[in-house]
């Protein structure tokens, strides 16, 4: 071999060493998220949650990794979840905040020295968040469908095809090396009645899961699997209907909070219902998603937490009891603490904002410079799940014409700027959708669950409801109640809506934000 080559040959090595070298300090420096997340599993141990900062851009390349756990964003209406047992019942922190506060321990690890499992339970909303740890899955199990398909691939499967039938053992502990007797319940159904119960529910799937754990010797629990991190199981029903979903992810919130989670957790989505446009907001929110059917093989949880129903949170119960708090600042809170007040939707609408990376800090602008944003929520036809026959039930008969009697009124006006935004959610994404909601103004539309979106409302967004005959429900009128924005509705005595009678209604709303 030549000089030349010679030469040639020990500047590739020298590149090939440099190149090595480079890529280990790489991995060693982003390393600390995953290997960290490893050590926060104290599960007799629940730290204060803290705000935490927002995403470098070295965290925001390894979002790809999928064992990466998203850190808690900082949001401006952020109060500690406290552990303390003296929340008051039936306060608007027992009902919005950490209610869950009786610790019900079904086992101990001390006893196991692996497994364990226990439930925090509200009296308010008499419901519980639990969680565990050496928890397995055995997907075979569960019976239903695999979950996760396009839409177009499921049309007409019907919904007891989509929820989850536990088999016993679908789920077991760890009971450790000591314990060598038989498989046995987690739970009686004493124990379940008293802190998980059915209620009016047809249908309570996390009861169900419950009612399917054994607890089972070391030498048989095998995982071809093992999940480090924390970990939401959960199963979704109205999973395509905002409002109801919208319960789900603040359940799935609190449940995060309630626990201590030091990172946003991840999820497993325990139903076979196929993708919608929702779960945008998922993956957003959250650190990761699955399906529970798309693991081969029995897989294992370090951390399990078991989010409650949606039907279960203060949101879905205010529509049939009397929940009597009103939104206000976590400033406010901080220095008068109320009972008949709270912050938590508001911090919950930031948290929903920060998620798609929009500023949290932001305030209501005032509009009389650079023009004021009426957004008008409308209501399309499209095809939400396989059931569905793509067509929406009419709210508000003339839509169309009340929105274009607006454009043309808006157009006449010359005493400040206004813009109408065409509120077309059914063929929006949902970073979209939010974005439109935290730049309006004013927020106009029929009763519908498209207004749910309020929740990421900035304050001091006014909300205009046209109410149909048919459809007088207090959902959005609540919402805005909680998170302290002003609200207001005309009632109609069928379907149609006088354009003038609308116009005028908003000519006064405008009035009064100086425009």
């Amino acid at each position: 071999m030549g000089k030349r080559s010679m030469k040639l040959l020990k500047i590739l090595v020298l590149l090939f060493a440099l190149n090595s070298l480079s890529l280990c300090l790489y991995f060693l420096s982003h390393s600390k998220p995953f290997f960290s997340s490893l050590h926060t599993h104290n599960p007799n141990h629940h730290s204060l949650t803290l705000n935490r900062l927002p995403l470098t851009e070295n965290q925001q390349l390894l979002q790809t990794h999928p064992r990466f756990s998203k850190p808690w964003p900082i949001l401006p209406s952020y109060l500690p979840w406290s552990q303390t047992p003296d929340v008051a019942t039936r306060s608007c922190e027992a009902y919005f905040g950490n209610g869950f506060t009786r610790r019900v321990d079904l086992l101990r690890q001390e006893a196991t020295g692996s497994g364990w499992f226990r439930c925090l339970f509200s009296e308010t909303l008499r419901s519980s968040v639990c969680e565990g740890g050496a928890l397995r899955m055995v997907p075979e199990k569960v019976k239903m469908a695999t979950g996760g398909e396009r839409l177009e691939e499921v049309i007409g499967r019907s919904e007891e095809d989509e929820l989850p039938e536990f088999e016993i053992g679908a789920f077991e502990l760890d009971g450790g090396r000591r314990y060598s007797g038989e498989k046995k319940e987690l739970a009686s159904v004493e124990v379940l009645e008293k802190y998980v119960p059915e209620g009016e529910v047809l249908r309570h799937t996390m009861r169900n899961l419950i009612e399917s754990i054994r607890i089972v010797p070391a030498k048989e629990f095998e995982c071809n699997e093992w999940i480090e991190e924390p970990t939401l199981l959960l199963t979704r029903f109205e999973y395509a209907n905002l409002f109801h979903t919208v319960t789900d992810w603040y359940s799935a919130y609190v449940s995060s909070r309630v626990t201590g989670l030091p990172n946003r957790p991840h999820l497993v989505f325990v139903d076979g219902h196929c993708t919608a446009p929702l779960e945008e907001t998922w993956t957003a929110l959250f650190s990761s998603l699955r399906y529970a059917k798309n693991f081969t093989g029995a897989v294992c949880f370090r951390h399990a937490v078991l989010s409650p129903l949606g039907y279960e949170t203060a949101l879905f119960r205010g529509l049939n009891e009397e929940i009597d708090c009103h939104g206000t600042s976590a400033q406010d809170l901080w220095q008068n603490p109320d009972n008949s007040k709270t912050a938590r939707l508001s911090e919950f609408g930031e948290m929903i904002r920060a998620a798609f990376r929009f500023p949290v800090n932001r305030h209501r602008a005032d509009g009389s410079a650079s023009g004021y944003n009426i957004l008008f929520v409308r209501r399309e036809d499209y095809l939400a799940h396989p059931r569905h026959g793509g067509k929406v039930e009419s709210r508000l008969s003339n839509e169309e014409e009340v929105f274009a009697s607006l454009r043309s009124w808006i157009s006449t006006r010359r005493d400040c700027r206004i813009n109408l935004v065409n509120g077309l959610f059914a063929h929006m994404s949902m970073k979209e959708q939010v974005r439109a909601i935290q730049d309006a103004h004013v927020i106009i539309g029929a009763h519908g669950a498209g207004l749910t979106h309020i929740v990421s409302a900035l304050p001091k967004t006014v909300v205009l409801e046209i109410i149909s005959s048919q459809f007088r429900r207090p959902h959005f009128q609540l919402i805005a109640q909680w998170k302290g924005l002003k609200y207001h509705a005309i009632n109609l005595e069928g379907s149609y809506a006088n354009p003038q009678v609308v116009m005028e209604k908003l000519s006064d709303i405008m009035r009064n934000l100086g425009c």
